[in-house]
């Protein structure tokens, strides 16, 4: 017998996010402590960007097959790689 079938035979209430077991309280006392948040949609992008931007030319495919960044972050994004690679160009 699995821990949900248990839980619904004895009446016992769990926290979906931690699986503390909940005794009258309508929510977890410790899940309420840290809400559940995303981050926000930009500053994953100016991660990505800021990472690309960063990397060798090996991760230009990769900025052009992504489909969440707009056309002039690509740019931004591919023009960082671009830099690295003149760069190497300049210095062999």
């Amino acid at each position: 017998m699995d821990n949900e079938k248990l839980d619904d035979i004895l009446g016992i209430t769990r926290c979906v996010r931690c699986g503390h077991r909940l005794e009258g309280e309508i929510e977890c006392p410790f899940c309420s402590l840290f809400p559940d948040t995303k981050p926000s949609r930009t500053f994953r992008k100016m991660g990505y960007l800021t990472a690309c931007f960063l990397t060798s030319p090996l991760s230009i495919y990769f900025v052009a097959r992504n489909r969440k960044l707009t056309i002039v972050e690509k740019i931004m994004a591919s023009s960082g790689c671009f830099l690295w690679l003149g760069l190497f160009l300049l210095w062999c």
